[in-house]
């Protein structure tokens, strides 16, 4: 875990302390094992785990550091990126882990108990039906998503989750910037204002990243997100 330790303090400025190193041990270990028999993830070497996994998912402190931060949703968990190593990194965070698939939501419960992280849902449902719960509606400070679906989509599953003046961060690769521009109608319709778009880039990887930034400016109208399906199958793409 050094290389984890040096990159992060190199590149985020974040210095991690003994428990937190042990911590992400833990979970790389868990990890490996799991995906084994579960197949949670196509990443399975340890150096490609701290790299494209723990240290791409505390990239998102480029953009939260400094933020309201009490109150996360990570939709479409996976194996728990971002949400845990954020957790791991700043345990007072009250994390909502969103995530349809059974085994990985299994995962992601077996690791925060691993962990004895305190003050995570695990919720094993699709987001569409989270983000119309009262208890999870507009409730959370920041979303977050990770290779979850094109960026339309991602307002229509996000926006509803944060509270007016909160904001979302769809992390994403070198289509970003394009994803933006075809996303302008849903961001707006959805009660957002494009905020930012932070490049990022990670030691080892070529590949272009950014974090797309957008800010909750208005309620999410009632109607939105559609049914489970249905912003997948018909993004607002474009304009009305």
């Amino acid at each position: 875990m050094k290389e984890l330790a040096q990159f992060a303090h190199d590149i985020l400025g974040l210095r991690l302390s003994s428990a937190q190193l042990s911590a992400f041990q833990t979970y790389e270990d868990q990890l490996i094992e799991w995906n084994q028999r579960f197949n949670l993830t196509a990443i399975s070497e340890p150096e490609k785990i701290r790299i494209k996994h723990f240290l791409d998912s505390l990239t998102c402190l480029i953009a939260t550091r400094d933020t309201a931060m009490n109150r996360i949703a990570d939709v479409g968990a996976g194996a728990g990126f971002p949400g845990i190593p954020l957790k791991i990194v700043f345990p007072s965070i009250r994390l909502s882990l969103i995530e349809s698939v059974t085994k990985k939501a299994n995962f992601c419960r077996h690791i925060v108990m691993k962990l004895g992280l305190e003050g995570v849902d695990i919720l094993n449902e699709r987001v569409e039906v989270v983000a119309s719960m009262e208890a999870y509606r507009q409730k959370h400070d920041w979303a977050i998503a990770r290779a979850v679906a094109p960026m339309p989509v991602l307002m229509e599953y996000m926006l509803p989750l944060v509270k007016v003046g909160g904001k979302v961060l769809a992390m994403k690769g070198e289509t970003g910037p394009i994803e933006v521009q075809e996303s302008d109608y849903a961001i707006r319709l959805m009660g957002g204002r494009l905020q930012q778009i932070i490049p990022v880039s990670l030691p080892t990887i070529e590949e272009e990243r950014c974090l797309v930034v957008v800010e909750k400016v208005v309620a999410t109208p009632d109607q939105f997100p559609r049914k489970v399906g249905q912003p997948l199958k018909r993004p607002f793409t474009g304009n009305p």
